[in-house]
């Protein structure tokens, strides 16, 4: 599902909401969460999970294409983990 899917099936279920509404509302969660996450902040969203920052050191690496070995800079990556409902619910035996 991408976001415009998301924006549709919210404004479908809410009839009585515009669409641009629904799309200003998933901008503004989208961007809460990236705002909390670039300073350092932990989201939880009870249910479904946890989003964080991990922190990677600098390295070696190699360019797989001519296999010269190339420093890779130090650099924060966002990480997710689910939480137990979703986890459940993605496991249920049908």
């Amino acid at each position: 599902m991408i976001k415009s899917e998301l924006v549709q099936k919210i404004a479908e279920q809410n009839p009585h909401l515009y669409q641009r509404d629904v799309e200003n509302i998933v901008n503004a969660i989208f961007d809460e969460i990236t705002g909390a996450l670039s300073d350092g902040d932990r989201v939880e969203l009870r249910g479904f999970g946890a989003f964080s920052v991990k922190h990677r050191g600098a390295r070696t690496g190699r360019n797989p294409r001519t296999g010269e070995k190339v420093e890779v800079e130090a650099k924060a990556v966002p990480f997710f983990k689910t939480g137990k409902e979703l986890r459940e619910r993605l496991n249920e035996q049908s």
